[in-house]
């Protein structure tokens, strides 16, 4: 069965006025519902995830000011949101989502979070609207309960997965891919295990022709056993800040690469959602609504 985490208090954040299109993650459930895609008993709740799971990636120290409230003025800059109870409540709530959507696709073999992806938060720091690493933690979690040996992190979000890069440095049961724009956000970059770099613009020919090689060499030299795909939606050309110019149909391709991949060579796929910011929320919604499609079609579900 098909498992996905989703929890209403990933949208508290907008009750507060914060300007971040978090409604996403309320419309995505919604959408899978109403187009039959899915059915209630496909989703499961998350628990807030406590102090020692959010420290499987991430400093004592930085955890223990984001669970008091009392992160610095300019750390609070950095992450773009003002800090709220409600905030860290949402991010620790994705966290065990993760968690458990990981534990899930090693019976099922893919699984899903209708959030996720924060994966500019490092180990001591949060970035770009993310407070802490939702796949970065999940990824300690498998390691440290002997659930996986090797991980893949595939980050195909149009935006570095720097904090992902800065958690798994030297790390030998973590390999690191991100795929994103060259010119875009962070434009100080950390070093991925692999990074491919695209020039703003690019297509879908090309888009996929990079994926492609890039995904047969990741497979056949790490040879992981459990696979994180952080499936970002702001590649698309009428993404806000993608900078690039991949269509619907390519972005579609995409997920069937990774997730076809993933299948073939029975390796469990955890999925989730990272961004998304065109300027109609239709365009959004449809793009991830299309993973979940993907992968259903794929697994038989």
């Amino acid at each position: 069965m098909l498992k996905i985490a989703h929890h209403t208090a990933y949208i508290h954040p907008l009750r507060e006025g914060h300007r971040f299109p978090m409604i996403k993650y309320e419309l995505i459930p919604e959408q899978l519902l109403y187009e039959g895609i899915v059915q209630p008993e496909n989703f499961f709740a998350p628990q807030l995830a406590d102090f020692e799971t959010c420290c499987l990636a991430h400093d004592k120290d930085y955890v223990q000011q984001l669970f008091d409230l009392t992160l610095d003025a300019k750390m609070v800059r950095r992450i773009g949101f003002p800090l709220s109870q409600s905030l860290v409540d949402r991010e620790r709530y994705i966290l065990d989502g993760t968690i458990h959507s990981a534990l899930y696709a090693l019976k099922y073999g893919i699984s899903f979070n209708t959030a996720g992806g924060t994966h500019h938060a490092g180990f001591d720091y949060g970035e770009g609207f993310c407070l802490m690493n939702d796949q970065a933690v999940a990824t300690n979690y498998l390691l440290a309960n002997g659930h996986a040996k090797k991980i893949l992190i595939i980050d195909l979000d149009v935006h570095q997965g720097n904090g992902t890069a800065h958690i798994f440095l030297d790390n030998p049961n973590v390999f690191t891919f991100s795929m994103h724009g060259a010119k875009n956000f962070p434009f100080i970059k950390e070093k991925s295990d692999k990074d491919v770099e695209m020039p703003d613009g690019i297509s879908d020919e090309e888009y996929l022709r990079l994926l492609i090689s890039n995904l047969e060499e990741l497979f056949a030299v790490v040879k992981p056993d459990f696979v994180f795909y952080q499936a970002g939606v702001d590649i698309l050309s009428s993404d806000k800040l993608g900078k690039l110019k991949v269509s619907k149909e390519g972005c579609k391709h995409r997920d069937f690469l990774v997730i076809n991949k993933c299948f073939e060579l029975g390796i469990p796929v955890q999925i989730s959602m990272g961004g998304g910011y065109s300027i109609h929320i239709k365009d959004i919604v449809d793009a991830h609504v299309s993973t979940y499609k993907t992968a259903i079609d794929i697994f038989d579900f």
